[in-house]
């Protein structure tokens, strides 16, 4: 039986981290689908389909990953889905209060899927999408955070938020 896990986010934008994250969730599933989150109410850098091209852009070596949306609960998706696990990235150890939490909630919601945290390599602890925004919007150099396609479409949507065309 393969063994499929759901890596659930909103990746706005895709980092580095994200990548290293579903590698080494290969290494313990078969497959693994990264679930974007859907959510009208949030404002988001990137509407949905540029943050779904970005994934398919950042992740076309994974062969055996599926780029997927979804609203709701994950533990319903992944129910959906007939996953076995549900992948989440730990930075800090103030992610943890958290997402421990959220892991003992989905368990009781959907048993069948374990909650499996990974930790990314060294240099990507401190990172987040929300970082990675802040740091293009002040002019910052994200290079080797973020793939190269994410770090371009940063870059140009920026430039139009800060310098809006003329008329």
């Amino acid at each position: 039986m393969q063994k499929t896990a759901i890596y659930p986010g909103s990746f706005d934008p895709v980092t580095n981290g994200h990548l290293d994250i579903v590698e080494r969730g290969l290494k313990l599933f078969d497959k693994i689908i990264v679930a974007i989150l859907t959510n009208p109410g949030k404002k988001f850098l990137f509407p949905l389909e540029e943050r779904r091209a970005m994934l398919e852009e950042s992740m076309k070596d994974f062969s055996n990953v599926e780029i997927d949306t979804f609203d709701g609960l994950t533990v319903d998706y992944a129910s959906q889905r007939k996953a076995q696990g549900i992948l989440r990235g730990l930075r800090a150890l103030s992610d943890f209060e958290y997402e421990f939490q959220m892991a003992l909630m989905n368990r009781h919601l959907y048993p069948p899927a374990e909650t499996v945290f990974l930790t990314p390599k060294e240099e990507y602890t401190y990172l987040s999408s929300r970082l990675v925004r802040e740091v293009v919007a002040l002019g910052g150099d994200v290079t080797g955070l973020v793939p190269e396609a994410v770090r371009a479409r940063l870059e140009a949507r920026f430039r139009k938020l800060t310098h809006p065309p003329t008329r």
